[in-house]
């Protein structure tokens, strides 16, 4: 009995101690800088920088940029877009998991912030047209996605969301901008410098929407023209980015990595550091010779600001210096220190600016919807008009280095005459294009699906994944099939195997 007493007792004091060391914890570890509620303005901002820097590397350059044969590599692991191999990394998934924690997230939380609040509708709508803008990346490198559910592990624990198909995506997203448009209310507040691209200006933004109404469109063409033809049109009436003013550009200042362009600062860390001097860049990259032959065969003027060769520890841009190496190698050839690799004092410049939608590629889509008969302005017009913005916006974007005169644009463009016949002139705009809305690679490899153009001869390396073909997309996380098994499982079964051959809703075979 004595021994029970004394344990009895111990057990009240260490309650007691217990008590008393609780009294006053939540107070005690509740940090007093931290905001227990969401600032609009500050999540959108880290809602547009984490959208743009997913995956620069994985997908920029060894898989999207070197399926349109933009980058090669001699190495294997590095090796999903040069050879169609992958034998290990999260090069096929890397963008679908960083999109998913950072970027749907953090715009989902803007959303939920202002939703209800009638004095917050311009930062409502402009959040919907940026959710609208990192969706449509996310569905077109993997086509069915978690979509309507994106979002509900935080709100409702709910962990394994439905895919959602293709089709409801594209179509929810073009209603969405479709509202957001008509929403927007000039008596209204909006965002302020928190706003990278606008810093609030509405009626930058309603072009803005209108440009990624009339991509989506497009890429409508061979799957459902008659959509595709309502929705552009809509687009273009409501007024898309024609003119450079209107480009939708983030600037960085180098420095610190949130403020360096997140493409230059991947490729430099990947490849092409100024230590490396093009002898030992780590993955083995250069630029395609795919890429620069084209550009040199047609005398193309951005070669010089965005290309250079290493001589004698400096970057030089000399034309007939220029060579970019052949896709497929498995072997270092022996003149890869002097090949071609981006430029570190323009386009891999940490302070250059990063093209979101610009001019270049609203003409271009403009010229191809005037060629339909969607749109009555003169597709030689514009499509003279989108070289001339791509050209001049490259001083703009990467520095005076990189500039390129107006005699120089007017000669490049006179040598350029506008076919005849819908095939030749929709090869003539969608190379262009390959050209013009390069490094932006997630929408150059989506164009280049649908359109087919420029015509890209692929590599059969021994051991490829596709049989020889260029990869149509990338494929899910491990940890979806793991995890949400039984929605991966049903969206496999909807699209079709998982594997980089299966064609997304919209690519549709000729």
């Amino acid at each position: 009995m004595k021994n029970l007493y004394i344990k009895y007792i111990s057990l009240i004091m260490v309650l007691c101690i217990v008590s008393s060391c609780d009294e006053g914890f939540d107070e005690v570890n509740t940090n007093p800088d931290a905001s227990t509620s969401i600032e609009a303005e500050y999540m959108f901002t880290k809602a547009m920088y984490d959208a743009l820097n997913n995956s620069t590397g994985t997908v920029y350059e060894f898989s999207a940029g070197g399926f349109v044969q933009h980058f090669a590599t001699y190495l294997e692991v590095p090796g999903l877009g040069d050879k169609y191999v992958y034998t290990s990394g999260a090069y096929p998934y890397a963008y679908f998991n960083g999109a998913y924690v950072d970027g749907v997230n953090e715009i989902s939380k803007v959303l939920n912030a202002v939703e209800d609040d009638p004095d917050e509708v311009n930062k409502y709508a402009i959040a919907l047209i940026w959710q609208a803008y990192i969706f449509h990346r996310i569905t077109d490198l993997y086509g069915m996605i978690p979509y309507s559910e994106a979002t509900t592990a935080y709100a409702s624990s709910n962990f394994a969301p439905v895919y959602d198909t293709q089709q409801t995506i594209y179509l929810s997203m073009l209603s969405n901008l479709e509202s957001a448009i008509s929403s927007f209310d000039a008596s209204k507040e909006s965002f302020n410098e928190g706003d990278l691209l606008y810093a609030g200006d509405t009626s930058k933004w309603e072009k803005f929407a209108n440009s990624l109404m009339l991509r989506l469109a497009m890429r409508l063409t061979k799957v459902d023209p008659t959509t595709a033809q309502q929705w552009a049109q809509k687009a273009i009436a409501g007024g898309v980015i024609e003119d450079e003013t209107d480009d939708a550009i983030i600037d960085y200042v180098g420095g610190q990595v949130i403020n360096s362009n997140p493409i230059s600062f991947q490729l430099r860390n990947n490849n092409y550091s100024a230590s490396n001097q093009g002898t030992s860049n780590t993955e083995g990259g250069k630029y395609s010779d795919t890429f620069i032959g084209y550009l040199k065969d047609s005398d193309d003027p951005r070669l010089n600001s965005i290309a250079a060769v290493w001589v004698d520890g400096v970057q030089v841009t000399d034309t007939d210096l220029q060579q970019g190496m052949p896709n497929g190698l498995n072997n270092r050839p022996d003149n890869f220190a002097s090949l071609s690799e981006p430029n570190l004092s323009t386009i891999l410049s940490l302070s250059s600016s990063l093209m979101v939608i610009g001019s270049s590629e609203m003409n271009l889509l403009l010229a191809e919807a005037s060629i339909r008969g969607w749109e009555s302005g003169d597709a030689k017009s514009y499509y003279d008009k989108a070289i001339h913005s791509s050209m001049n916006t490259m001083g703009r974007l990467y520095g005076t280095e990189a500039s390129i005169s107006e005699e120089a644009i007017e000669q490049y463009i006179a040598t350029k005459p506008f076919p005849t016949g819908f095939d030749a002139q929709m090869e003539h705009i969608h190379t262009q294009f390959w050209v013009s809305v390069f490094p932006d690679e997630i929408e150059v490899y989506s164009n280049w699906r649908r359109t087919n153009y420029p015509v890209l001869t692929p590599v059969n390396v021994t051991g490829n994944l596709t049989g020889g073909t260029i990869p149509r997309r990338l494929t899910y996380p491990p940890g979806e099939i793991s995890v949400n098994s039984e929605n991966y499982n049903q969206a496999i079964s909807a699209q079709g195997v998982d594997n980089f051959t299966t064609r997304i809703w919209w690519d549709v075979a000729e």
